[in-house]
């Protein structure tokens, strides 16, 4: 095989959709939501960090801009959405739209959440998994089964299978949320020490038949370091009860160092869309 062609394989490319989000919704009075998420992805797929966009000024998210639209993103009539991807063993289709928009369409719409993900034609995409609130509500839907689902108050985790899989990573990540809001230390620097833990988790969650085993066990981390492939920003918002918003996005280079950041505060405004 020549030398590095594993990293640029489907397999590879298959096995390697890694993210993680954990998220408290209606959890704590004084901030009904609070999301931390990090993002894996090739360091050379390019990216534009997070910023109010300048073609949609009341977004606020980064942007892929291989494919479009984004991996998370806040409106500022308090709109929020993120979306992971499945891992499966079905092979990439041409011709199907990029789940990116599935985060900025609902961004720039008004529908309520369970009625955008009723209008979502699930075999417009590949594997998907997507979290919309409008401040109100929250619902999921993934088009790799389960349905849409309205969901209550509660603490929420989610990678690259269905939510609340109890990956070891999603799962320690949620133990650790629910610890810090017991504390009331659910502030920046926690949420970010929670999202940087680099910690594997256990041998049998490594998927060593596609990819070498090393690479297949650093992906069971909640961070990821590999020199293709890894954490590429770590993303906390806050909401809190007086409909003041926070959006901290720190970003990552190939060996796990910190590159940069962008803070930004607004206060929700139901009028504008």
């Amino acid at each position: 095989m020549r030398a590095g062609s594993w990293i640029t394989g489907w397999r590879w490319r298959r096995a390697t959709e890694v993210c993680l989000v954990v998220l408290a919704f209606n959890v704590q009075a004084d901030n009904p939501l609070i999301v931390a998420a990090n993002r894996d992805e090739f360091h050379a797929r390019p990216t534009q960090e997070a910023g109010w966009w300048p073609d949609q000024p009341d977004i606020i998210a980064g942007r892929d801009l291989q494919a479009g639209g984004t991996w998370l993103g806040v409106q500022r009539n308090g709109r929020f959405a993120t979306v992971t991807n499945y891992r499966d063993a079905e092979n990439k289709h041409v011709g199907l739209r990029s789940r990116g928009h599935l985060v900025s369409e609902f961004l720039r719409g008004s529908l309520t959440p369970a009625a955008y993900l009723r209008g979502i034609d699930p075999d417009d995409y590949a594997g998907f998994n997507l979290l919309v609130t409008d401040g109100s509500t929250l619902a999921y839907l993934s088009n790799r089964g389960g349905g849409l689902q309205e969901l209550e108050a509660g603490i929420y985790g989610l990678s690259n299978a269905t939510l609340d899989t109890p990956w070891e990573k999603v799962a320690r990540s949620k133990t650790r949320l629910a610890a810090l809001l017991q504390t009331d230390q659910a502030n920046e620097s926690q949420l970010l020490r929670l999202l940087g833990d680099r910690d594997k988790g256990p041998i049998d969650e490594a998927d060593s038949e596609h990819l070498p085993f090393a690479t297949a066990h650093a992906i069971t981390a909640p961070f990821i370091v590999t020199p293709a492939y890894g954490t590429r920003c770590s993303t906390v918002v806050r909401a809190d009860r007086s409909g003041h918003w926070h959006f901290l996005e720190r970003r990552f280079d190939a060996a796990g160092v910190s590159s940069g950041e962008s803070r930004y505060s607004f206060r929700a405004a139901a009028d504008r869309q």
